[in-house]
C-alpha cells in the first residue's frame, strides 16, 4: 500500500527529465518531441491537453498508452517508426480528443479496435498504407484532413495488378468497393444495363400486345345461320 506513491513519484521525475512541462488556458503541455523515446512516458500529468511525441522511436502503441489523460485535446505522434496499433491504444480518450497526427510512421493498416470510439481530426500522410476493407471501415471514422488527402497514398492493395498502386486512398474509395474488391463503376454500369433490357423487354411485350388486338379487329368473322328444313317446308 505504501509503495504505490513512491512509485507514482517515481514516474512523475522520469517524466519531468524526458518532457517540457508548460501552462496554458485550462490545462497543460507536454513536450516529449525528439527524445529517442521508446515508448509512451508513464506517469504523464492528468492535466495534459496538448501532447508532443514527435521525432522519436515509437514502433508500437500499447492497449492504455494515454489511460488518464481524459483532457487531451492534441496528440503529436508524427515522425516515428510505429508500424502497430494495438486494440484500444486510444482508450480514455473518445471525448477528448480532437487533433491527431500519425504522420511519417510505418504505418500499412488502421484497426478499428485501434481507434475504439475516437473520433478526431487525422493526419494520416507519408505512411506505407495498405488500402484494404480495414482501411475502407476505418478512415470514415477519423475526420481526414482535407488539405493532404492527396497525401494518403495506397503503396500497396487488395485490388492487385489493376494500377491501384500509388493512388490516393480517397479516389480509390470513390471508384473501388474494397470490402468486396469490385469496382463502383461496374455496379453502375450492369444496373444500368439490367434496367435497359428490362425496359426494352416490357415495351417489345406491349407493342405485341397491341400488333396483335389490332390484327384481330382486321379479321371479319362470317355469321353462319342455321335453318330448320321443317320450319321452311311449314311456311310455304
Amino acid at each position: 500500500m505504501t509503495s504505490s506513491p513512491v512509485w507514482r513519484r517515481a514516474d512523475s521525475v522520469l517524466v519531468d527529465a524526458v518532457c517540457q512541462r508548460s501552462e496554458m488556458g485550462g490545462g497543460e503541455i507536454a513536450r516529449c518531441g525528439g527524445r529517442r523515446l521508446t515508448q509512451v512516458p508513464v506517469g504523464l500529468w492528468n492535466s495534459t491537453v496538448r501532447l508532443f511525441l514527435d521525432r522519436n522511436l515509437l514502433v508500437s502503441l500499447p492497449a492504455n498508452s494515454f489511460c488518464g489523460l481524459s483532457l487531451l485535446e492534441e496528440l503529436d505522434l508524427s515522425h516515428n517508426q510505429l508500424s502497430s496499433l494495438e486494440a484500444g491504444c486510444f482508450r480514455g480518450l473518445e471525448s477528448s480528443l480532437r487533433l491527431l497526427d500519425l504522420s511519417s510512421n510505418r504505418l500499412s493498416s488502421l484497426e478499428l479496435a485501434a481507434l475504439g470510439g475516437l473520433r478526431a481530426h487525422a493526419n494520416l500522410t507519408l505512411n506505407p498504407w495498405h488500402c484494404d476493407c480495414r482501411m475502407q471501415l476505418s478512415t470514415p471514422r477519423l475526420d481526414l484532413d482535407s488539405s493532404s488527402l492527396s497525401e494518403v497514398v495506397c503503396q500497396t492493395s487488395d485490388i492487385t495488378n489493376r494500377g491501384a498502386a500509388g493512388i490516393p486512398l480517397v479516389l480509390l474509395l470513390e471508384d473501388w468497393d474494397l470490402c468486396r474488391s469490385v469496382r463502383r463503376t461496374t455496379d453502375v454500369v450492369v444496373l444500368v444495363t439490367m434496367l435497359l433490357w428490362f425496359s426494352t423487354v416490357v415495351f417489345y411485350m406491349l407493342f405485341y400486345v397491341r400488333q396483335n388486338r389490332k390484327e384481330a379487329r382486321r379479321v371479319v368473322v362470317p355469321i353462319f345461320t342455321l335453318r330448320d328444313p321443317r320450319t321452311e317446308t311449314h311456311s310455304l
